[in-house]
């Protein structure tokens, strides 16, 4: 067995005492090594210079109760006792400079004398594994106070089976809540789960999720705050706002407030959306399509939580969380000169890619019984598939010919369709077939829209607003400037008959100027 070491305070009213009665009290340093089933090897007692009287009196009294026990006396000076950046700085200086040999000694660390703080400090630095040992507390007996008792705490919690089996069912809880209850089975998106799950509750840094259209970022920042809220690590509200959808000074007044008569139509003061934030979460959706002068002013609220409301001189805080959601690549944005490179670094400190439901055919299963359900909850009918039609509907759903481009919306709106016309509340073999031709038509009208080359420099949203005639030119254009050298090598391609008529070119500038009609940069392609 190894030798057992206790660590610990002289307690200079507990451990108090001078004349025989002394040894009618219960002094726990005494009492430590009193005890007939803890032999104590070596007593490490740490004291303040000015106590040193009443430590030869306790180092007496343990040699004549315990002549096995060695006592060594280290002086630790404190100007205040109680104040705990300094009892901190003592102890863990001690700590370090302490020669712990874990393979042939046990220790112990007392935590019954001393001062509350010195009694956290040690616990602190215990539970940090500073002191690579166990707690010690020693308490009186009911009936004669000497010796007294005492007991052993391992802070090692894996090894407390109840405590141990309470955490594992609580992150359990925890995951099952971000993903709304379903069961998924996809083992990569259990895995990005439960990394959220540990950054969520272990960091107030911003969260950056990205991923395609309809993969659920808004679902999953709502349940994040649900789940920090719980934990009390917010007290605030949720406040979403898709970024796609405010432009210019409408922008600046909905994340920032303004002041009244800051602009033509301010008739009043409005707060804005990040002090309605205050103390909870904001999520912002879509973030790469803020314009340069709000990402700015955001870079400021995120790092210092202050930030001047549109037209107002006075500083305004708002201590608030940041979720970033975008299906864009924000990097490439960078480069092109539309993001700014320092607000990315701010956000990107935890990042989380979020796939598609195409990429995860294994929780379609689950995630079409989670939509019944919704539908249930909505309008308090339930509906559920005849076997067959379950069946054939999970045979297509998991089938390369699914698409589901718009990812969990297009499975929520398929399944609403078929649960709204389901007669008794049953759906037919007929209802899924008329769906799925539904669905194939559908994405047969997305699928050149899913493999055009301006997807990855416009939205879904930009794209729709292109007429025909003009987005099949600008996919052309940007094709052929992507394979060329140079602006200048792109315009001998695309202007080679009409620049053979004029005197002097400049292809480069007749380029960027069309590049710019539709918000686009050479360095951006």
């Amino acid at each position: 067995m190894p030798d057992r070491v206790v660590i610990g305070f002289l307690g200079t009213t507990i451990d108090s005492g001078s004349g025989p009665s002394r040894w009618e009290k219960w002094r726990p340093t005494v009492s430590v090594c009193q005890q007939d089933d803890l032999l104590v090897r070596r007593l490490e007692l740490l004291i303040q210079p000015s106590s040193r009287k009443l430590a030869n009196i306790v180092v007496e009294d343990v040699k004549t109760v315990s002549p096995e026990t060695e006592v060594v006396v280290r002086e630790l000076e404190m100007e205040a006792p109680w104040d705990f950046e300094e009892v901190f700085e003592k102890l863990y200086g001690f700590a370090r400079d302490y020669e712990f040999d874990t393979e042939r000694e046990e220790y112990l660390i007392h935590i019954t004398p001393g001062t509350h703080v010195a009694q956290i400090c040690l616990f602190l630095l215990t539970e940090s594994r500073h002191f690579p040992a166990k707690l010690l507390q020693t308490s009186p007996g009911r009936g004669e106070p000497v010796p007294g008792t005492y007991s052993i705490v391992d802070l090692d919690l894996s090894r407390y089976d109840r405590i141990a089996s309470r955490f594992a069912d609580e992150k359990l809880d925890a995951l099952s809540f971000l993903k709304s209850g379903i069961e998924t089975r996809n083992a990569r998106f259990n895995q990005l789960i439960d990394r959220i799950e540990q950054v969520a509750i272990h960091s107030r840094e911003p969260l950056l999720l990205t991923g395609p259209t309809g993969a659920g970022k808004s679902r999953l920042a709502r349940r994040i705050h649900e789940l920090k809220k719980a934990r009390h690590q917010v007290e605030g509200e949720f406040v979403e706002v898709n970024c796609a959808t405010i432009r210019g000074e409408g922008a600046m007044s909905t994340l920032f407030g303004h002041v009244k008569g800051s602009f033509t139509g301010a008739m009043r003061d409005r707060p804005g959306l990040l002090r309605a934030a205050h103390r909870g979460i904001l999520f912002l959706d879509e973030i790469g399509e803020l314009g340069l002068d709000e990402q700015a002013m955001l870079l400021r609220a995120i790092e210092e939580k202050v930030f001047f409301p549109h037209g107002s001189d006075r500083e305004v805080k708002s201590d608030f969380l940041l979720i970033a959601g975008t299906n864009r690549d924000l990097a490439a944005m960078v480069r092109a000169g539309r993001f700014r490179d320092d607000l990315l670094a701010r956000i990107n400190v935890w990042t989380f890619q979020l796939p598609g439901l195409a990429e995860r055919p294994e929780d379609i299963e689950p995630n079409l019984e989670f939509e019944l359900e919704q539908f249930t909850r909505k309008t308090g009918t339930r509906v559920t598939f005849n076997r067959e039609a379950r069946e054939r509907f999970l045979r297509f759903a998991t089938s390369r010919e699914a698409a589901w481009s718009s990812n969990f919306r297009d499975l929520a709106g398929a399944v609403t369709r078929m649960a709204t016309l389901a007669r008794g509340g049953r759906i037919s073999t007929e209802l899924v077939d008329e769906e799925t031709d539904r669905l194939r038509a559908l994405w047969r009208g997305t699928a050149p829209e899913a493999e055009s080359p301006l997807l990855r420099i416009m939205t879904a949203e930009q794209l729709a607003e292109l007429d025909p005639f003009d987005r099949v030119q600008l996919e052309h254009v940007v094709e052929v400037v992507r394979r060329s050298k140079s602006l200048s090598d792109a315009g001998r391609s695309l202007f080679a008959a009409s620049r053979r008529k004029k005197a002097s070119v400049n292809d480069a500038d007749r380029i960027r100027k069309y590049l710019a009609r539709f918000g686009l940069e050479w360095t951006a392609l």
